[in-house]
Formats: structure tokens, sequence, C-alpha cells
């Protein structure tokens, strides 16, 4: 199943819908009705509940109704758009490692394996419907990431590889925008210069993971003004998806909504306003989102 959160006009924001074919346009079905009406009042968090009680609903909604509406009339926001937690796996293919020299904080050769995982911040999400914003002003390079973005269904610690696809609730398409360091001026850490509002766009949807029967088998790429800059096959990651989720929560427990960036290919490389960048994943999904300047903030960067 695929489903979306939304913005309907004159209903609200963080609608929630269920993608479906129509006969000459793709239609995003509100079943926000179904959800408890006391996320009225909290409705970011609708996801969050909806991944929750999954088991319960799941087989309620194709017969639940609600308005269908051609997915162009709506502002798609992040296919979660408060994950609880937000973690990224860094060198993850061996064909973006070293490729942007002393710009890189993983260094001599260490690979997600070695280097583990960081944090960014979950405020950094954002939907297909919102642009991608940079910091005003700024002279500092900003980089697009290719990954898939993997979303948690069923918490737990110390999960075990062979178990891990089990607490997989879906998927979705996930750049991860990174502000470059500059030698000898600016080190920020890691988690600050990837966590600017609107940094970690999630979507278009959120593919429920019984559509994905072999994680491995997807291919993604990313595209800059037309212009194809990555690709990659999932199964080329150095530390696959069911082995991030062991490393994770032999740390931290895992929570329902959490969402994995699972890391980058080769070809990384810079945006700047004015800029259309597209990512697609076979099988979950693909947005375009316009690279634009932010309003100006108190700390320049």
């Amino acid at each position: 199943m695929r489903l979306a959160v939304f913005d309907r006009p004159g209903e609200g924001p963080f609608r929630i819908g269920v993608v479906e074919a129509g006969p000459d346009v793709e239609l995003v079905r509100d079943i926000t009705a179904v959800l408890p009406a006391v996320f009225d009042s909290w409705p970011e968090q609708r996801m969050n509940w909806l991944i929750r009680n999954w088991a319960e609903l799941a087989s309620r909604l194709p017969a639940a109704g609600g308005d269908q509406l051609p997915v162009a009339s709506v502002v798609l926001r992040a296919a979660n758009p408060a994950p609880p937690q937000l973690f990224a796996i860094p060198a993850n293919f061996r064909a973006h490692l070293g490729e942007i020299g002393d710009r890189s904080v993983t260094t001599g050769g260490r690979t997600a394996r070695e280097a583990g995982f960081f944090l960014k911040a979950a405020g950094s999400v954002s939907g297909a419907g919102e642009p991608v914003a940079l910091p005003a002003g700024s002279t500092r390079r900003f980089d697009h990431e290719c990954e898939l973005g993997v979303v948690i269904g069923r918490g737990g610690r110390n999960i075990p590889r062979e178990r891990a696809f089990e607490h997989v609730f879906g998927y979705s398409c996930l750049i991860d925008m990174t502000m470059r360091i500059e030698r000898g001026s600016f080190e920020e850490d890691r988690s600050l210069r990837k966590s600017f509002r609107g940094f970690t766009p999630l979507g278009p949807y959120l593919v429920t993971a019984d559509e994905i029967p072999d994680v491995t088998a997807l291919h993604s790429r990313l595209l800059v003004n037309g212009v194809q800059r990555q690709s990659a096959e999932m199964k080329d990651m150095i530390v696959p998806i069911d082995e991030a989720i062991e490393l994770i929560s032999s740390v931290v427990d895992l929570r329902p909504g959490d969402v994995i960036a699972s890391g980058t290919p080769g070809g990384v490389d810079r945006v700047t306003p004015g800029d259309e960048v597209t990512i697609a994943v076979d099988g979950v999904g693909e947005m375009t989102l316009s690279v634009v300047e932010a309003e100006p903030a108190p700390r320049p960067f």
C-alpha cells in the first residue's frame, strides 16, 4: 500500500491518504477520519499512530471510504512528518568513499561498518510539496545525497539481523542534504550541517514493506536539472539495511515511525538556488524538488 501525508485546502494539515491509480491521474483517498479525532490538534503525529496500530487498521482501509482527490491538487508533506528519531548511515557505498576529499569527516578508508551511524534532527524532514531551502546569503557548498529511507514499524532493542525486516514498516525516497565543512574555517558538527529545516526530503509516499519483497533489488537515481548525477543498486550497500537495524538497536531502542537514511552512492555534488532535484527509487516513488534560498536567519552560515 502507498500512504501519503498531505495538506488539503480547507481541511487542515497533515492528513492521511491512500494513494491509488485513477483512470488518468494518480489519486489520494483521504482516510483521516479513520484516525482518532484527538490528532486533529496534533496532526503531525497521525502517521506515527497509524504505524503503531497498523496490524489492526490495515485490513479496514480498503473499505474505509473517503474523498478521492488528484494528487496534484494537494500539498504532499513528509512521508512521516514527525519521526521520533532520524538515523543516518555514513560511507555506505564504496563509490562515495573519498569523493569529496578533505571535506569528508569519514576519512582513512573508514566505511559505515567502522563509523556506525549519526543523528539528524527529526525537524529537518520535509515533503515532495516543499522546496529545499538553503541558508540565506551563504557562500558554503551544499550537496545532495540520494538515499533510501527506511521507516520502522515495530520498535525494539538488540534486534538480530535475521529478525530485522520484521521491524520495517516501509520505504520512501530520501535526500540527505548537507552543508560541507570548510577546513581551517568552519568545522561544525555533522548533525548541525545536515539538520537545517527541509534538509531531509522524505517522500513522495510511504510504501509498505509488503510491496517490496527484495529491498536489495531496488535501484535509485538522482538528477539535477534533468542530468543524472547518482545511481545505485541497494545490493551494493556496505552495511545492508538488516545490519543497520541490528547496529542501531544495539545502541538505542528503535521506535515505531523512526527513519533510517541508509547511505548515499557516488556522484554527490553541489546544488544552488534555482536548481531542480529529482530522486527516484524503483518501486518506491519519485519526486522533484526546487532549491531556493531560505529567509534570513539571525545566525548566518
